[in-house]
């Protein structure tokens, strides 16, 4: 294991991972005012919204007029969600910087996340990821329940290495790692790192924590003692996936931030902005976001 990095990258996760399991459905100007607030925050980049069916994901039906309406800051990569070419076809409209496709780990996840086997999957994302490319797009890979599935179980960490270097083959620029249901604890992180590890470098590998149980922020001091220096986190610890019942959001951007911040980490982020998003979204919500640093903050 390495010593801790000096830096970390956020990617700011909460206007498409956070949003995309509410009831209430928040006006897209509001949506509009609070990634604005986000990207005058420092983080690098915001995944803005989901180009899926809106059927499947209602709460995210004006991806395309959010995508329009937001004001571009240069220093941002702002990207989205796209299950297919579809998807990316009004991904590209709405002017993403960056497509982020995805696929579980676990069959019985895959197919209800998805409604296909991983095989057929495969296919789909190659030709997404492929054309991505082409328009000069970054692509990020999700892998889904890398560590625990909420209909298998334990999942293994070969099944997780043979889809990240798929995706990497077809052109991805990296690796985003899932503890969807937000079950593992960091003798699991250490495990699939350590495989992980001997196919992908570090540099390509994302860590995407969920808090069900409150081992996220424990599983990020696991993630940064093997070199890892990427995480996704939802402002407010906003989120939640439709298809893992019981799993709760993603660790909440503003705790990571005093982790990383008290251990003299940096990352170009500030402190107050996120305070000033978060109450934002939280009024906008009408609901008591489950952050701790949040909820401490008064």
């Amino acid at each position: 294991m390495n010593k801790l990095p000096s830096f970390v990258q956020i990617k700011e996760v909460g206007p498409r991972d956070g949003l995309q399991n509410e009831k209430k459905d928040l006006p897209t100007e509001d949506k509009v005012t609070w990634i604005d607030m986000l990207s005058n925050s420092g983080i690098k980049e915001i995944e803005f919204s989901s180009f899926v069916n809106p059927k499947w994901i209602p709460a995210l039906a004006d991806a395309r007029e959010v995508g329009k309406q937001m004001k571009r800051n240069p220093d941002v990569r702002y990207s989205a969600l796209v299950p297919n070419q579809k998807g990316l076809e009004f991904a590209l409209e709405a002017g993403i910087d960056g497509a982020s496709v995805f696929m579980s780990a676990s069959e019985t996840h895959n197919r209800k996340n998805i409604n296909k086997s991983i095989n057929d999957t495969f296919p789909v994302l190659k030709a997404v990821i492929e054309e991505a490319k082409q328009a000069g797009k970054y692509v990020t890979g999700y892998v889904s329940t890398v560590f625990d599935c909420p209909y298998e179980g334990r999942i293994e960490p070969e099944s997780v290495v043979e889809i990240c270097e798929r995706l990497l083959e077809y052109g991805a620029d990296d690796i985003s790692l899932g503890d969807t249901i937000g079950s593992s604890v960091p003798s699991q992180v250490e495990n699939l790192l350590e495989k992980v590890m001997v196919q992908l470098p570090k540099e390509k590998i994302i860590m995407h924590f969920h808090d069900t149980r409150g081992m996220a922020i424990a599983n990020i001091m696991t993630s940064m003692q093997y070199g890892i220096t990427h995480f996704d986190s939802s402002i407010g610890g906003l989120g939640g996936c439709p298809y893992a019942p019981g799993a709760a959001g993603n660790v909440a951007t503003n705790d990571v931030l005093y982790l990383l911040h008290g251990l003299g980490i940096e990352t170009g982020i500030n402190d107050k902005k996120i305070q000033e998003a978060s109450l934002f979204i939280q009024s906008k919500l009408g609901k008591v976001l489950p952050s701790r640093s949040l909820l401490a903050s008064g």
